[in-house]
């Protein structure tokens, strides 16, 4: 099997701090900085898999850079440089502690809270008669909490603005950030032959400025459809093709996990691990229209420290 990245402990210039996270490490550098390491772990029901995933790492990392790059015109963003295949060095913002999450179809968690009966999301209004990945009359913004532990919260722009997490004039511009940034994104993903169909964004705040942050339009945080053959597929209430890591999903409960009590993670073999794996580089390529160029696995933490690292010293040597 090729080298993966599934933990780090990088020492760089200037570094106060580290976080690690379900996928991402992030590094504080000097109160100033931030170096996101984006791992070749891999979740899904809120655990991480036992092993990690070849090239996913630069798969997530280099489709989010792309993303920002063709929507900087849309809202400003954290990114100062990606000095290494998995890492993205930027601005250290002010998180603003909610997930602007974005749906254009009733898909996923809105479909499975519309089945239950429910027709107000997030204090959004669904309308009488839909069925599962019919598109919305206008996208949804239906925003959740960032939980530190477990399950993120759904939560209305009122209960937002209400409880002063965030002012009404910041939250009504990250809405129109958000709806921005879907329609840049939908315009993109439709020129690829895809659909796409929900997606989060997060957003910081660094001098009083507002800024996207983490990553965009990626398949960790985003779903899309294949748009030849959707409306054939709703016409005959088939199950729409994806383009996400829907397919781990589905693996882990065809061996009867979906992160319930009592369950159990299945072991990876191997040969699970490098179809998981092709399956990130062809959501790469399709994603983005390009070729897959895959980066040297030989030694990939003395690779990201030294990419890094001399990226570091030039930036504070200016």
């Amino acid at each position: 099997m090729e080298n993966s990245l599934t933990a780090s402990s990088f020492n760089f210039l200037n570094q106060k701090s580290v976080y690690h996270g379900k996928v991402r490490d992030v590094y504080n550098i000097n109160d100033e900085l931030l170096v996101m390491v984006v791992s070749d772990r891999i979740s899904a029901f809120d655990f991480i898999l036992p092993k990690g995933i070849p090239y996913k790492g630069q798969v997530l990392n280099s489709i989010a850079k792309i993303s920002m790059d063709l929507t900087k015109d849309v809202v400003p963003n954290w990114i100062i440089n990606v000095p290494d295949p998995i890492v993205t060095i930027g601005r250290l913002c002010k998180t603003y502690p909610i997930e602007m999450v974005i749906r254009g179809y009733l898909s996923g968690h809105s479909w499975r809270e519309y089945s239950a009966g429910k027709r107000i999301l997030c204090g959004m209004a669904m309308p009488e008669g839909m069925k599962e990945n019919d598109k919305f009359p206008e996208p949804v913004i239906t925003p959740a909490t960032k939980a530190e532990e477990g399950h993120d919260e759904d939560i209305s722009r009122e209960e937002i603005i209400a409880q002063g997490i965030i002012s009404k004039e910041e939250y009504e511009q990250l809405e129109t950030y958000t709806r921005n940034l879907f329609a840049k994104g939908t315009e993109i993903a439709a020129e690829k032959g895809l659909i796409l169909v929900d997606t989060k964004y997060e957003f910081g705040n660094a001098d009083g400025s507002i800024y996207l942050i983490d990553e965009i339009h990626t398949p960790d945080s985003s779903r899309y459809f294949y748009k030849e053959g959707y409306q054939e597929r709703q016409d005959r209430d088939e199950k729409q093709k994806q383009l996400s890591k829907e397919f781990v999903r589905e693996w882990l409960i065809s061996k009867d996990f979906q992160g319930l009590e009592g369950q159990t993670m299945p072991p990876m073999p191997d040969e699970f691990v490098k179809e998981t794996s092709d399956r990130y580089i062809e959501l790469y390529e399709k994603i983005t229209g390009k070729d897959f160029q895959r980066g040297d696995l030989s030694d990939i933490e003395k690779r990201v420290e030294d990419n890094v690292n001399t990226f570091l010293k030039d930036y504070y040597s200016k």
